[in-house]
């Protein structure tokens, strides 16, 4: 959260994101090299915890068959991220060649699996996933770096050392690598601003796209009539999904046990209620 708002300027509600743009203030020499120090710190912590938690009787009695659900649920109740994957159903928007974004499909990355479907495999499923996470971030920077992975024609990431990332780094420090944006007439500003203020006016018509949030499939559904502003908007969250999916993993358990299911889908009762 620290990054993120270093990057956008606020903490929960980004800025980061412009139309047809990016927000490139915010991303200078000290901030790579402090995402590379923490990613190298969390791996050695997420290390530790892995190593505590997943051999401990305890943390397993009281995850272990809690929970449990088959694929019959999760496609009746059309839950999907990690909740989905626990039962050992491949579903994920990074690796669908038609729904896969932000050059997910250029990275090499893994998407796990469980068995049983219950709280220990979702557990064990976000613990590599934050792994992944990890990796995902070394070779975003380490991508970054490397000039001859500017052609995206290439389906591998190529490996590069960080004698090249330091070198990265330079450029930023010296502001080498990012321009800021400069109008030279009052005319260029004043449009500039309509653009901002008056939105983006796309043609009439329904369209829906998702994205793989860490909690399960997030989309945003809207029909617009040719304004900036959406004739209809609905936003599908994972969260509401994986609230109704709940009574039926409740089943024969304790009421203690509740605490174990609603930690284990990640719910945000904020989402609920979009």
């Amino acid at each position: 959260m620290e990054f993120y708002e270093r990057v956008s300027g606020a903490r929960m509600h980004a800025a980061f994101y412009r139309p047809n743009e990016l927000d490139w203030t915010g991303l200078n020499y000290q901030f790579f090299l402090d995402v590379a120090l923490f990613s190298r710190d969390c791996f050695k912590s997420l290390t530790e915890i892995f190593a505590v938690l997943t051999t401990n009787n305890i943390w397993k009695s009281r995850l272990v068959g809690v929970g449990s659900i088959n694929l019959n649920d999760v496609l009746s109740y059309s839950v999907s991220g990690p909740v989905v994957r626990s039962v050992g159903f491949k579903k994920d928007l990074r690796f669908y060649r038609s729904e896969t974004y932000a050059s997910y499909w250029f990275l090499s990355l893994y998407s796990f699996l469980g068995k049983r479907g219950d709280s220990y495999d979702r557990f064990l499923i976000r613990v590599r996933e934050m792994y992944e996470s990890v990796n995902i971030v070394f070779q975003v920077l380490s991508n970054l770096t490397s000039t001859q992975n500017l052609n995206t024609s290439s389906d591998k990431p190529q490996k590069i050392n960080f004698f090249s990332f330091f070198n990265f780094m330079y450029k930023i420090k010296k502001n080498q690598f990012f321009k800021k944006t400069k109008y030279t007439s009052m005319e260029n500003l004043i449009k500039h601003f309509k653009e901002y203020s008056e939105g983006i006016k796309p043609g009439k018509g329904f369209t829906y796209n998702a994205v793989e949030a860490p909690k399960g499939e997030f989309g945003v559904a809207l029909i617009s009539d040719a304004t900036s502003r959406p004739y209809r908007c609905k936003m599908r969250t994972p969260a509401d999904h994986h609230m109704h999916i709940m009574t039926r993993m409740a089943q024969g358990h304790y009421l203690a046990d509740l605490v174990t299911i609603l930690g284990s889908q990640d719910i945000v009762f904020g989402d609920v209620d979009r």
